[in-house]
């Protein structure tokens, strides 16, 4: 509080009393302590101020002078070193030359306008941009691969982006671009885009579809990008460390285990296999998926998923004329 207002205060307080208040009463209506009113006409009369006094006294903790001195040369000797403040700190302590804690060292440094280095700027790599496609069934695929401890096995799934509909799997002991190419050629056939000899049905100009994976080595390898240009098939890969660039293959593996934690349990290849058939089926045809407005991925993959849509919003409506009608008729 400033000594303008305590002045101010104090008039007041003078003013109540001479016009017959108590003093305490004239304290109370201000929402000031007696006692410090008191306090500050003793101070005024000694002082004669009513500034606040600076505060004296310092820590018996507080750096001292050869430490601070010890800071500055520890920053220029390991600064385009170790760049932070934190690990500078932890320097010193290394080397034995001053024992203080992080902010201890970055305090000093900004007292005498050092400036660290800092972390350099790293920055993410772009994401690549997929190719021009209709966002239709059979135009993007994406595909990854979860592990099974229990059986020791991996699953490889490959999941449409449009209408999330499960279109194969491959329950395998390795991860080789060998695997990968039986995933696909199994997943092209079942889809009807391979021809009676065994190649693409589109030309060459543009790819049938887009293969939307990570970056793990049997998606990258040589021999996957050899067979994938073979299949008229464009790959398109996330950045590397960021699994959310294929947040829709993750999510389904989530589900799975998930919605069905029994899978992790089973220690028979054999047993897993045909459970992971069963789910696949119950998944396409039974789930309902949020993703593409409650209706099942193999609606949405074979065209019923905009009818029944469709039928939802006119139900709805009929229904809720229908209880306006009902309602109306039977008020009071």
């Amino acid at each position: 509080m400033s000594a303008e207002t305590k002045l101010e205060l104090l008039g007041l307080i003078d003013a109540a009393t001479g016009a017959g208040w108590p003093h305490v009463r004239a304290c109370s209506v201000l929402e000031l302590a007696d006692v410090r009113a008191h306090r500050w006409r003793a101070r005024l009369r000694e002082t004669g101020t009513l500034e606040d006094r600076p505060p004296v006294g310092a820590a018996v903790h507080r750096l001292l002078s050869w430490e601070e001195q010890a800071i500055l040369e520890l920053i220029e000797q390991w600064g385009w070193v170790d760049r932070s403040h934190r690990k500078l700190a932890h320097r010193g302590s290394y080397t034995g030359s001053v024992f203080v804690s992080p902010s201890t060292l970055l305090r000093v440094a900004l007292k005498h306008r050092v400036e660290l280095p800092g972390e350099p700027l790293r920055p993410r790599p772009a994401r690549p941009v997929l190719p021009e496609l209709p966002w239709e069934r059979n135009r993007i695929w994406i595909w990854d691969a979860t592990h099974f401890t229990r059986a020791r096995r991996v699953a490889y799934a490959i999941i449409d982006v449009v209408t999330r509909y499960w279109i194969g799997y491959l329950l395998t002991s390795e991860q080789s671009s060998t695997q990968a190419q039986l995933l696909f050629t199994d997943a092209l056939a079942s889809q009807g885009l391979l021809g009676p000899d065994g190649t693409p049905l589109a030309g060459d100009e543009e790819p049938i579809l887009v293969a939307w994976s990570d970056n793990g080595a049997e998606m990258t390898a040589t021999d996957t990008r050899a067979f994938m240009a073979l299949m008229t098939i464009a790959q398109h890969h996330g950045r590397p460390g960021t699994p959310t660039d294929q947040a829709h293959v993750e999510s389904f593996f989530s589900h799975l285990k998930g919605d069905w934690p029994h899978l992790t349990e089973i220690c028979d290849p054999g047993a897993l296999d045909a459970e992971l058939a069963r789910i696949r089926a119950e998944y396409n045809t039974i789930r309902l998926h949020a993703a593409i407005g409650y209706v099942t991925p193999d609606d949405e993959h074979h065209g019923r998923g905009p009818t029944i849509r469709r039928a939802r919003a006119a139900g709805l409506t009929r229904a809720r004329a229908a209880r306006i009608k009902h309602n109306r008729r039977r008020q009071p």
